[in-house]
């Protein structure tokens, strides 16, 4: 395997594996906010757990609870669904940033796996999008908002 040893070259490769390195970042806010959505549903399901531990909590409550329980628990299944297709994303992402400079500054044809990888990362974020979407609106119909009652007419 030949390496180039010109400047000019190992630069443009250098320029052009850094372009992908705009969407890593745009992963790593999207790993941070959907991990924060996590750490949120994870400390409801503990607070409802724990009420309905202690016991005193009436049926029609308690089963109130056990129905958010279960929504939580899709909501749960979708946020780490979007962090592995997150993760994945970013794996191959790096992988392409890799590959790119390789192919690049040496002799390796790599350039077709390098599309495959850029595109199947691509794919990978669309899709944890999608993810992170439904799991947004499955938590907008959990809110329950109260309305002021009406008053009483004499």
């Amino acid at each position: 395997m030949n390496f180039a040893t010109d400047l000019a070259t190992v630069t443009h490769g250098i320029q052009l594996a850094v372009a992908p390195v705009f969407l890593l970042t745009a992963v790593s806010g999207m790993i941070g906010a959907v991990a924060g959505r996590l750490a949120r549903i994870i400390d409801r399901a503990r607070f409802l757990e724990g009420r309905l531990e202690s016991g005193v909590v009436e049926p029609v409550r308690a089963a109130r609870m056990y129905d958010e329980l279960r929504r939580l628990r899709h909501r749960g299944w979708l946020v780490n669904g979007c962090l592995a297709l997150l993760t994945f994303c970013a794996i191959l992402i790096g992988t392409t940033i890799v590959l790119l400079f390789l192919g690049e500054t040496s002799e390796l044809p790599i350039f077709k796996i390098a599309t495959v990888c850029f595109l199947a990362g691509v794919m990978c974020f669309l899709s944890a999008l999608v993810c992170f979407l439904a799991e947004t609106l499955l938590a907008t119909h959990l809110l329950k908002f109260a309305e002021f009652p009406a008053p009483v007419k004499p």
